[in-house]
């Protein structure tokens, strides 16, 4: 079992008096029900999970809304007490199982000493129905993504985190240590985040076995479209999973996913996919002040895939890649800005939905910045080299009409601070918010 942050917020979920019934959210695949398990073990008593896929017998069990009878009959069924306090249940798949998610109200109002949490890997398809009314103050939410860089760092270089974690600019990472960072950090990227594939690739080391297993992946979130059908046609859906991983780093014409699709089409997919957790748009924003949603434009934005290992995949990088080349520099970049992206992502307060920005000059001159970061009353300026040259123009641009205090260049340089620059290196994103705190 991976070691994931989140633990951390379930931990907090566990002991806190006022706690309500937990849904987990994210992506198929990024690991919720092994996260739930691993957790209910460590944690409780017992560990009752039910799953409403295998068994949809279990069903039948929630066609009451009171919380005494549906654990009776969960009780009868399996053989096993729930006992508040000492059993967390976990009701798996909760999607097929609509009512259980209503449910989860009563357990807040009628029994909130038992531990109770939902997950699904295609929950966002109850939650986004027009008809589906969500149970609004009863419920807490947590949000999971494919292994952060950290993570991976936990599992395969633990004794490096420390170095990230006691950095800064008068004391930078040691030489020798940098450079494995950057090693294991370009593993990172060819491996990606999803567990199934980390899981094997520390087992077996073949990277070989890994892109099969990324291959697979892709091929079970295509298999799933069908379920969408309601929300963007399958077809749409298909071309438009397809063809973003090609597009990072751009911003977004409609056309440019498929020219014979009309826009709407292609938006009602693009949404569906987003709900999914597959993907995430990256809006501009003028970034004149905050929230930065004010100034949004919603019809300017860019894409940000799931994982940055099956970006890799999309782009049919194979393995021989990855022992001759700096794979950041391949695909004109595209890998390093999608890496920051999730990483970011995966960083945010995982209590709600975590969003992305970035900036684009508008009228006279091209300038853009990649990422925009809100850290207290400030926003910083992201711009992301995927190696180590290269200008900072549309950086500088932003400083000279913004109030920030600097701006961040995420590379492979070492860490450094220099006038209104902060040099950040691309393994240290989940240090940013103690970085800029110490330099503002």
């Amino acid at each position: 079992m991976l070691a994931r942050q989140l633990e951390k917020y379930l931990d907090t979920w566990r002991i806190h008096h006022g706690r309500k019934p937990l849904l987990i959210r994210g992506a198929r695949q990024v690991g919720k029900s092994c996260l739930i398990e691993s957790f209910g073990r460590k944690k409780f008593k017992t560990l009752l999970t039910i799953n409403f896929e295998l068994t949809p017998a279990f069903k039948k069990c929630f066609q009451t809304l009171h919380p005494r009878e549906i654990c009776n009959a969960l009780s009868l069924l399996t053989g096993q007490a729930i006992v508040p306090g000492e059993t967390l249940l976990f009701l798996d798949e909760i999607q097929d199982c609509p009512e259980a998610i209503q449910a989860l109200r009563y357990f807040k109002e009628k029994m909130p000493e038992l531990h109770v949490i939902g997950a699904g890997s295609l929950l966002e398809l109850v939650l986004n129905q027009a008809d589906y009314r969500m149970p609004v103050g009863r419920v807490e939410f947590l949000y999971l993504y494919p292994l952060s860089f950290q993570e991976f760092l936990w599992a395969y270089s633990p004794e490096s985190v420390s170095y990230l974690e006691n950095a800064h600019f008068d004391a930078p990472v040691p030489e020798a240590i940098h450079e494995h960072l950057l090693k294991q950090l370009k593993l990172y990227v060819w491996l990606g985040g999803m567990p199934e594939v980390l899981h094997d690739y520390h087992v077996h080391r073949d990277v070989q076995r890994a892109q099969a297993i990324q291959a697979s992946v892709i091929e079970t979130y295509e298999k799933d479209f069908g379920h969408y059908h309601v929300m963007a046609h399958p077809g749409d859906l298909q071309r438009c999973f397809r063809q973003a991983p090609l597009f990072i780093g751009q911003q977004i014409k409609y056309n440019k996913l498929d020219r014979e699709a009309r826009s709407r089409e292609l938006k009602q997919a693009l949404s569906a996919l987003e709900a999914a957790g597959v993907l995430q748009r990256i809006h501009a924003s003028s970034a004149q002040g905050l929230p930065l949603d004010a100034t949004l434009n919603e019809k300017k934005f860019k894409l940000n895939f799931l994982d940055v290992g099956l970006v890799k995949r999309f782009n049919q990088l194979d393995a021989d890649l990855f022992l001759s080349q700096d794979i950041m520099l391949l695909s004109q970049g595209a890998l390093a800005e999608q890496f920051v992206g999730q990483e970011l992502l995966a960083y945010a307060p995982a209590y709600e939905k975590a969003k992305l920005y970035f900036w684009a000059r508008d009228g006279q001159g091209m300038a853009e910045v990649d990422y925009l970061m809100v850290q207290g009353a400030h926003i910083y300026p992201i711009e992301v080299k995927s190696g180590q040259t290269g200008t900072l123009k549309s950086l500088h641009q932003y400083l000279l009409e913004h109030t920030s205090p600097f701006g961040i260049r995420l590379s492979s340089l070492p860490l450094s601070r220099s006038g209104t620059l902060l040099s950040v290196p691309l393994y240290m994103i989940s240090e940013l918010p103690r970085l800029v705190k110490a330099s503002v």
